[in-house]
């Protein structure tokens, strides 16, 4: 959604850069028009103008984990160093899908994710290198008639499981968080929420060498030449001020941080209404993890760099914390979406509790995911439905929450080691891994 989604919020402390759930969500095609020229932004080493702390989500406490004794991964060959997708990493035959303990309410959620995602994932090409389209056509028929009290069934017929190299396995979360928001400009709230500006080019790399098909750049054009576009120091400076690119406005600059790194969330307007946003893309840059920054520096302990530790130190000092945020050069765009949501990188809406984030280069998007780990909340099956800039690798896994409290108690400190197993269509491991 990461998501920009753009990420688990855990990695704000855990990896020293991220980019975007960024890259996470689809753009939906719609394109402001063409706007004024923007003026010039102020130096980026400018003094960063304070916000003030308007807290509109209780700061709370993550959630406190719930230990729990992982399975232990499949003895696997060593991965060769090459490996960039999940068939180059190597395929490992799993256990059969009933020994693995999925509880009855774990399945019979995952099949009302697979459903959302069949039509998608029939048509999508796999980067994974493990699935084929058709692979997916006897699941996907039954899974639409199938009955949510036996989805245990469904599963352990059209499945078989798989360990993608080492199958060692590191999961985060994310939710769908809601703050304080208004349409309009008015007293107590004034951070501007910038829908995707017309100048923001994106370059597909591939067009011009076939050893950079996949990557993709972002900026804008200045006379003849492509230059990287303004960070978040210049937009926060006026980079955009005057181009009529604001779709509202949050109350507290802090939350609206974090709103970006998930990607999506929900806006509560003055007059108790709500208004949903997702992605819209990215500036180009890097995502830096302030948490990582302060644990660094020690401005904050281990325990301190949940999400819920981070927005502390960042309004006990305004003018510190605008100065923190903006260390962090990634800013995120985004769009009003009136239909159901949030929407993952597939374009349809991923549910709490049921929907994964993965790396498509080594999880086919649609497909279930098992995950045995040494915290408890996120052990079962997951619909890997969505992708982020920082989940990338192999066994890499951001799961999702939703949204309320509890949603944001959990994903605010998730940090879960253990396996992982992909249930694949049967054709496809028959293709992958012959009978001998």
């Amino acid at each position: 959604m990461r998501r920009t989604r753009v990420f688990g919020i855990t990695l704000l402390a855990a990896l020293p850069l991220l980019s975007g759930c960024a890259s996470v969500i689809p753009d939906s095609g719609n394109r402001p028009t063409a706007s004024t020229p923007a003026p010039t932004p102020k130096p980026s080493g400018a003094t960063p103008r304070p916000y003030q702390p308007r807290p509109s989500e209780s700061g709370g406490v993550a959630a406190k984990p719930i230990p729990a004794t992982p399975r232990a991964a499949l003895p696997a060959p060593a991965v060769p160093a090459d490996a960039t997708t999940a068939a180059a990493s190597g395929v490992i035959a799993g256990p059969d899908f009933a020994s693995l303990g999925v509880t009855a309410e774990q399945a019979a959620a995952a099949l009302a994710a697979f459903r959302i995602s069949c039509p998608s994932v029939q048509r999508r090409a796999d980067a994974s290198g493990l699935t084929q389209g058709a692979d997916w056509t006897g699941s996907c028929n039954a899974a639409k008639n199938w009955r949510d009290n036996d989805a245990a069934a469904f599963f352990a017929r059209y499945f078989g499981t798989v360990q993608i190299g080492a199958g060692t396995a590191f999961v985060t979360g994310y939710y769908e968080p809601e703050i304080a928001g208004s349409r309009t400009k008015r007293p107590g709230y004034d951070v501007p929420i910038y829908r995707r500006p017309a100048d923001l080019v994106d370059v597909d790399l591939g067009q011009f060498s076939d050893e950079l098909k996949g990557r993709t750049i972002r900026g804008r054009v200045e006379g003849s030449k492509l230059v990287q576009y303004y960070d978040r120091a210049a937009i926060e400076s006026g980079a955009l001020e005057g181009r009529g690119l604001e779709i509202a406005y949050a109350a507290d600059a802090a939350e609206f941080f974090f709103l970006q790194v998930q990607g999506s969330g929900r806006l509560r307007l003055p007059d108790g209404g709500i208004m949903r946003i997702g992605y819209d893309s990215q500036n180009g840059r890097g995502y830096v993890g302030i948490g990582k920054l302060l644990l660094d520096r020690g401005e904050l302990q281990r325990g301190q760099a949940s999400m819920q530790g981070i927005l502390d130190y960042l309004r006990a000092d305004p003018v510190r914390g605008a100065a923190v945020m903006n260390e962090n050069p990634s800013w995120v765009f985004f769009r009003e979406i009136t239909g159901p949501g949030p929407l993952g990188a597939m374009g349809l809406p991923v549910t709490g509790r049921a929907s994964v984030a993965a790396d498509p280069k080594y999880v086919p998007l649609g497909a279930p995911v098992f995950l045995s780990l040494d915290r408890a909340e996120p052990n079962g099956l997951w619909i890997a439905q969505d992708t982020g800039g920082a989940i990338k690798g192999a066994n890499r896994f951001d799961s999702f929450w939703g949204a309320g409290e509890d949603a944001r108690a959990i994903a605010g400190g998730m940090a879960a080691r253990g396996s992982a197993l992909l249930l694949l269509p049967r054709a496809s491991i028959a293709r992958l891994i012959p009978a001998r």
